[in-house]
């Protein structure tokens, strides 16, 4: 069903364009006396690591790069474009929309029911 050349091309730009936006944000969150400790070519892994040192492991670019590693480690393992909770096949556009997708349309919803509480802002 899916080509894992063509899924590992997009992941591969998609994590280009998430290294870029990250490189960003150290740079705008770091103090000018304070050095970034990573590069374009610093391991995926490192780079998640190195988030929560640098408190930014609350931040979106963080959580689409955790998805962005789950993604590739279901595509190594043959299990790319499964549903993480029904492990029914996701639907095509999902994965389209999203190559990092990790849950099916019906699973995303029941998921976001029982997760709605932490969405919401404390005032």
């Amino acid at each position: 069903m899916h080509n894992s050349q063509d899924i590992k091309q997009k992941l591969q730009q998609l994590e280009l364009i998430l290294r870029r936006e990250l490189m960003l944000v150290i740079k705008d969150s770091l103090k000018s006396t304070e050095v970034a400790h990573v590069t374009m070519q610093t391991p995926l892994g490192q780079l998640i690591d190195y988030l929560p040192q640098v408190k930014l492991a609350d931040t979106d670019i963080f959580t689409r790069l955790m998805r962005l590693d789950a993604a590739y480690c279901q595509l190594e393992l043959g299990l790319y474009g499964l549903c993480s909770d029904c492990e029914v096949d996701i639907e095509a556009y999902r994965l389209i929309t999203d190559p990092t997708e990790q849950r099916c349309t019906q699973c995303e919803q029941k998921f976001s029911r029982e997760h709605r509480h932490e969405l919401r802002l404390d005032h």
